[in-house]
């Protein structure tokens, strides 16, 4: 109903426009000489007609759908539209008057009335924005408020900054000025185009470009900046959120162009810049059909979860139909949520959740029994450095034994494909963590070679924000003021966001023939005092004066740098461009030995007597199954 009226009221005020504007075009023709005969002989040509040329420039308008847009919202797509709906009007009354009327107008009357009908529709559809605006309390405030130069009364207005002067950031740049409830002015606006440097976009002026953010956010008073480039490559980003970072201002981001398409931008879609912004990675691609192919209709079961990796596998998996999804924790809390996260996305999946722990072997048998998967992801295991040195039986029963109760019961149940998350603290390990998941590297590679199981092992470094990793401590130390803890002024670390990480885990599944060591590009190594330095200012504090930065020494275990490769296992590229491949190396002659079938003693009843002795006859044991493992003395 509303709607309706809407329309009659606009149709009615364009009946006017039309026929003022044609009156006007005469007296403007006759210079206003209304007495004169001209002017009474030509004007009774309109006068006669003027109902069908209402009617034929009102069906013109109509066909230009200049009833249905909305003008709140008008731009230059509408002041277009009202441009040729206004000629086209001229025309086809011109093309009447000249087959059905016995004189038609003077030439100059069509033009002039042409000009002003596209005037004063422009001028009416404007003045419903500035009605609308002025209506606005706050809205009248804002006007006020700038005419005398002043604030809003009373309240503090947020200076932005914009980067980026592409489409994305006027219309970012529109819809602040379009909602003054937001406490926002955008006051400077920066871009990397020479050509546009000086010049104003929606009435403000492109001062710089990025590298002059933080001189410019000093000179204009800056309190926010949106970085409105939803199109730049992650490289770019990284650039620009790493200039902003240092101006201790609040910063927020557009999405990727794929979140915002069909030009969905808007304010309500800016998110705040993360430290994921400033590893600068670009985004992982995936062959699709790949992973389909071994993914879709299977059966596939993750160990470990509901964990930090496990869950994401198990979300990421989800995507690709299989016909079963077996998440394995020995922790019921995370599990629980998962399935119902699970459930609530995925409907149609059949998803269970299953309590049991790796280590437990006849539960491992009963699973495999049960659900008799086709594909395994093996992601359960202890990764803790620090809490492995101190527990390191604990770290010998999940990370070898569970792990060599996976590779057993995969193989005895004719899984397709296995996947074991391993760790860059695999190679040349300096601490127990990285040298059970050698030891684990090492048995899948050697049940490789007398299966008909792909067994494979992928090696990447930390993740971001994974359960226990330093993005999330350093949050929790800044949340409770200080200081954030770092061990080494020079310690690096690669890093990677959870879900790339995954995605490339699950590519290596369709990548892999078997006995492959997978090592994932995890680009540049970062220094983790950056790292604390960048989380402290996008938590809005300043490094070393707001909170603190402790330098606390390296912990038991603890490299300076971590390796991703050992040097004699070489390194091969594949058909991915963020996915090496290394060459298999032969387990060493002790854990042969330990691999052996004996009449007498199993596997695990052999790793069950090693842990039954002390912590540092299980560090040298651990040193004959490795020998590049060299513990702190």
């Amino acid at each position: 109903m509303v709607k309706r009226v809407r329309v009659l009221v606009l149709v009615a005020l364009d009946f006017f426009i039309i026929n003022f504007s044609y009156i006007a075009a005469f007296l403007i023709r006759f210079d206003f000489d209304v007495n004169s005969a001209a002017f009474n002989q030509w004007f009774d040509s309109y006068a006669d007609h003027f109902l069908p040329i209402s009617a034929i420039t009102l069906l013109v308008f109509a066909g230009f759908r200049l009833y249905t847009s909305m003008w709140r919202y008008a731009g230059v797509e509408e002041l277009v539209k009202i441009a040729l709906a206004s000629v086209a009007g001229s025309l086809l009354t011109l093309a009447y008057m000249m087959l059905v009327a016995s004189r038609f107008m003077p030439r100059g009357i069509y033009i002039i009335s042409c000009v002003l009908i596209l005037l004063l529709l422009m001028a009416s559809r404007l003045a419903h924005r500035i009605f609308r605006t002025l209506r606005s309390r706050e809205s009248l405030k804002s006007v006020i408020s700038r005419l005398v130069g002043g604030e809003y009364f009373r309240r503090e207005i947020v200076k932005v900054m914009v980067v980026g002067a592409g489409d994305a950031g006027a219309t970012i740049i529109k819809e602040i000025k379009r909602h003054p409830e937001y406490g926002k002015r955008v006051a400077v606006v920066i871009d990397d185009d020479p050509a546009k440097i000086g010049q104003r976009i929606s009435g403000v002026k492109i001062a710089g470009d990025h590298t002059k953010i933080r001189k410019i956010a000093r000179r204009y008073g800056i309190n926010e900046i949106i970085i409105a480039i939803p199109s730049a490559g992650n490289k770019v980003i990284q650039n620009i959120a790493g200039e902003c970072s240092r101006t201790f201002c609040k910063i927020k981001t557009l999405p990727g162009l794929i979140d915002i398409i069909d030009g969905r931008v808007s304010v309500s879609k800016l998110r705040d810049v993360a430290i994921e912004d400033l590893l600068g990675r670009e985004s992982v691609e995936l062959n699709t059909r790949e992973i389909s192919g071994y993914l879709e209709g299977k059966i596939v079961m993750v160990t470990g979860g509901g964990g930090s990796i496990g869950s994401e596998l198990c979300r990421q998996i989800a995507r690709y139909r299989p016909r079963r999804l077996v998440a394995l924790d020995i922790y019921e809390n995370t599990l629980f949520e998962l399935a119902n996260e699970i459930k609530a996305k995925f409907p149609a999946l059949e998803f269970e959740a299953v309590i049991g722990s790796i280590r437990n072997k006849e539960r491992m048998q009963e699973l495999f029994q049960k659900y008799k998967p086709h594909v395994v992801f093996h992601a359960a295991a202890h990764k803790h450095v620090p809490l492995m040195e101190k527990n390191p039986k604990e770290a010998v029963l999940n990370n070898i034994l569970g792990a060599k109760n996976m590779v057993d019961f995969s193989d005895a149940y004719a899984v397709e494909s296995f996947v074991m998350i391993s760790t860059d603290k695999a190679v040349n390990p300096a601490n127990v963590m990285g040298a059970t998941k050698r030891v684990a590297e090492m048995i899948l590679q050697e049940k490789s070679g007398m299966s008909g199981t792909r067994f494979s092992a992928v090696r990447f470094g930390n993740v971001l924000g994974s359960n226990g990793s330093v993005l999330p401590i350093f949050r929790k130390q800044i949340e409770n003021g200080g200081p954030v803890t770092v061990t080494h002024p020079d310690i690096t670390r690669f890093f990677m966001t959870i879900p790339e990480a995954v995605a490339l885990v699950i590519q290596t599944g369709a990548m892999a023939d078997g006995g492959e060591i997978f090592v994932l590009d995890m680009g540049e190594p970062v220094k983790i005092m950056d790292l604390a330095e960048n989380v402290i200012r996008l938590s809005g504090y300043v490094p070393n004066a707001d909170i603190d930065i402790e330098i606390v020494g390296l912990r038991p275990g603890e490299k300076l740098y971590e390796e991703l490769l050992l040097t004699e296992e070489g390194i091969e590229k594949t058909a991915h461009n963020m996915i090496y491949v290394g060459h298999p190396l032969a387990a060493s002659p002790a854990l042969k030995t330990l691999l052996e079938p004996e009449s007498t003693t199993d596997f695990e009843s052999k790793v069950q007597a090693v842990v039954r002795r002390g912590d540092d006859e299980v560090r040298a044991w651990l040193q004959t199954l490795v020998p590049n493992y060299t513990p702190e003395k």
